[in-house]
């Protein structure tokens, strides 16, 4: 079987085809309406945030799969499902977040994540064909403890950022960081251990 063929013996929903990191189509009906509740919700989180920030972040609360104590996240705010987030305690996250959560983002504890990051979890097919038919599938992301990211820097599928690391402003990263070293540019390339 090819791998964008339906297989008849895989009775999995197109959201456990997910979850689980293999090809599924998108636009199935169950994951667009899972799509609109978190839009509804991050719409609903973008208003609240201008009059109480504190009170915005119970609503997050409720979408990811996990916001830790202490942790903050500025408004506005763009997800796909939210359900795949998960902030461990006293990370702050500016505004801007675009986090693409097809499958799990992980970001640790104590982190600090600059404006305008996207941290983007789906993959489509290089071939056209199967492209057009709306397959992709997905990888996750996982950002250590006491992570900083700078400003517009954009992580691709399946990278790991370990802990105690700093991703320069703009960087795009296209592979996984060690724990203590310092990335920039795109490609980010390593520029010194710490």
């Amino acid at each position: 079987m090819k791998p964008f063929e339906r297989d008849p013996d895989d009775q999995r929903s197109a959201k456990e085809r997910m979850l689980a990191g293999d090809w599924y189509i998108a636009d199935d009906p169950a994951l667009q309406e899972a799509f609109r509740t978190a839009l509804t919700t991050t719409a609903r989180f973008n208003e609240a945030y201008v009059s109480d920030p504190d009170g915005a972040q119970v609503i997050l609360r409720g979408l990811f799969g996990e916001l830790g104590e202490g942790s903050h996240v500025r408004a506005p705010l763009r997800v796909d499902y939210g359900t795949q987030i998960h902030i461990g305690p006293g990370t702050f996250v500016n505004y801007g977040l675009v986090a693409l959560d097809v499958v799990e983002i992980r970001i640790g504890a104590n982190c600090q994540l600059a404006n305008d990051i996207q941290l983007l979890t789906p993959i489509h097919p290089l071939d056209p064909q199967p492209r057009r038919e709306g397959w992709e599938a997905g990888e996750p992301i996982t950002i250590g403890d006491n992570v900083w990211i700078g400003g517009g820097a954009i992580v691709l599928p399946g990278v790991t950022i370990g802990d105690d690391s700093v991703v320069g402003a703009g960087s795009v990263v296209t592979k996984d960081v060690s724990a203590r070293t310092v990335v920039a540019g795109n490609p980010a390339r390593v520029i010194r251990e710490l």
